[in-house]
């Protein structure tokens, strides 16, 4: 039966879409079946990111109204053969859907998949509320600026009403160099801040941004970081990865510069 995990955040553009599609992929990368669910209607592009917008025939709303099986919406990733993507429909679709259709959607697909990830609007509106009600977990993903972690905790507030199993914070877009600067929140400071555990740290880093959605080169700090994501959601570690640990030092305070200066 899958474990169900909700990722959502505060504030808008933080990579919350992103980091849904690379922790998908982390986790089938384990050997594990995986799902993923987009109910952020009207602004939907997992199946973007996931590069299977061509493929997409059903969406969650064909599901509910009958026009295809639950399989038939689901997207097959091609390089990765357990792992799919269930898109969602218009912004029409999210005046059709409540939060207990797609409560019954996701349990009915649970039998399926080891994980079933849930892609949360930002905000704290209606769609919010819709995507938590199916939810085992909550993922709350922030950067480490003020505007995004005091949107954070206002979200942090409303999932303890609905009393998760959990809810744990990803830290998206930290750069070692300014926290090693003492210019930058470190991962310590913010999970104290919002009296919620860090379950991962992700750099900024330019190879998200120059890679085809979630291909990530093998060898970026990127891809490193959530294999590290995905051991700790998986089998309960606590390790974080070090975006510091290149500009320590001697030879570091010279990258910290040189990038200071980029």
């Amino acid at each position: 039966m899958a474990k169900k995990i909700v990722i959502t955040s505060g504030k808008g553009g933080v990579g919350k879409t992103t980091v849904v599609a690379n922790l998908g992929v982390a986790l089938a990368d384990l050997g594990l079946r995986v799902a993923l669910i987009d109910v952020d209607f009207g602004l939907n592009n997992l199946d973007v990111v996931l590069g299977v917008e061509n493929k997409v025939v059903y969406d969650i709303l064909d599901v509910f109204e009958g026009r295809c099986r639950i399989k038939q919406a689901l997207i097959q990733c091609e390089d990765r053969k357990n792992l799919f993507v269930m898109p969602s429909g218009s912004v029409n679709s999210a005046n059709i859907l409540n939060g207990q259709n797609v409560k019954i959607i996701v349990e009915n697909m649970a039998p399926l998949f080891d994980y079933i990830l849930i892609d949360c609007p930002a905000g704290i509106d209606l769609g919010f509320h819709r995507a938590i009600s199916s939810a085992d977990e909550a993922i709350v993903v922030a950067t480490p600026n003020m505007p995004s972690l005091r949107d954070a905790d206002k979200v942090i507030t409303i999932l303890k009403s609905y009393k998760l199993e959990k809810i744990s914070l990803v830290v998206n877009r930290a750069r070692g160099d300014l926290i090693s600067g003492q210019k930058m929140m470190t991962p310590i400071d913010i999970q104290s801040l919002l009296k919620t555990e860090v379950v991962g740290v992700l750099p900024e880093e330019d190879s998200v941004f120059l890679s085809i959605g979630y291909n990530l080169p093998n060898r970026s700090d990127s891809k490193k970081a959530y294999k590290i994501l995905a051991g700790n959601v998986h089998n309960g570690n606590k390790k974080i990865f070090d975006v510091t640990n290149k500009y320590n030092g001697f030879f570091g305070s010279i990258r910290r510069g040189l990038k200071n200066k980029v």
